[in-house]
């Protein structure tokens, strides 16, 4: 299986690293890669041939969907560390699959060549609940499965306490493992995992499949002045401080100590209503 590893805290993020490494270093029973669909794994042989890391340069946190065009996309070969190299692509998460898929993976990998799996994270940060239309993290994953690659976003939720990034990485894997066991996700799908803060020597937590919570942030700033008499707002609020938040969706499972499973799609169209709206315009 040939994966793309993107995210939105950066190349050299954590996150991405700790997931990377989780991920090369799945095994099954017969010494083979565990990440890859059943009918494949008698094989011990069969390669888990890519972690390719497409990812920003440097932190694109909260971005969003954005694109860039009207400026180069610059791009470089990087070496994280010793065991994981990538490439930078200097923009936001959305440009990097963008340009990963079109461009990047078939000049490296070969024509007409795409990746069977886009993972997107392990961001240091919860994107739960309506975060995931800020979420750079979400918004890779929405951009692989919107151009036909099975696409899932991994979170972890950050408290305070040291940050386990390689425990997390290694529920995250677990998690992704358990979704791939009957087969890769439909081509346009997009699933999104948030993983609890984990403790060194705690189990690994349940797993809810659960709906988004659709409550609003509750928004803060504080109002400061510039030295030159300019007034100005500094966002003060809590990323996770939603105005209710509604039993078995995903910030009461994640709050719960739960990994929270949340099938995601960027049809935005309200199918229901389209009947009513035709009839008011008479159509």
């Amino acid at each position: 299986m040939r994966i793309l590893l993107t995210n939105d805290d950066g190349i050299r993020a954590p996150g991405i690293v700790a997931l990377h490494d989780a991920l090369i270093d799945a095994r099954n029973e017969h010494g083979g890669p565990l990440l890859l669909p059943r009918e494949h794994r008698a094989s011990p042989h069969h390669e888990f041939s890519l972690v390719t890391p497409i990812a920003p340069l440097t932190v694109q946190s909260a971005t969003g969907h954005g694109v860039t065009f009207d400026e180069p996309l610059m791009v470089q070969d990087v070496k994280v560390n010793e065991r994981m190299g990538g490439i930078a692509v200097d923009g936001r998460p959305a440009d990097c699959v963008k340009l990963a898929i079109s461009s990047l993976w078939p000049e490296r990998h070969g024509k007409d060549a795409r990746p069977d799996l886009l993972i997107s994270g392990m961001n240091a940060g919860a994107n739960c609940g309506i975060n995931v239309i800020y979420s750079g993290t979400v918004a890779a994953a929405i951009e692989g499965a919107f151009l036909g690659v099975p696409s899932i976003a991994v979170s972890m939720l950050i408290r305070p306490g040291p940050l386990l990034f390689d425990v997390a990485a290694r529920w995250g894997r677990e998690t992704i493992e358990r979704l791939l066991a009957g087969g890769l996700p439909d081509p346009h799908e997009i699933i999104s995992i948030n993983i609890p803060t984990p403790e060194r020597d705690g189990p690994r937590p349940p797993i809810r499949v659960c709906p988004m919570n659709t409550h609003g942030l509750v928004d803060a700033y504080e109002r400061r002045v510039s030295p030159a008499g300019n007034v100005y707002y500094w966002a003060a609020g809590h990323g996770l401080d939603f105005h209710a938040t509604d039993a078995g969706t995903d910030v009461a499972e994640l709050m719960g100590g739960c990994i929270t499973v949340t099938p995601l799609r960027y049809d935005l169209t309200r199918h229901e209503t389209m009947t009513r709206w035709r009839a008011r315009l008479g159509l």
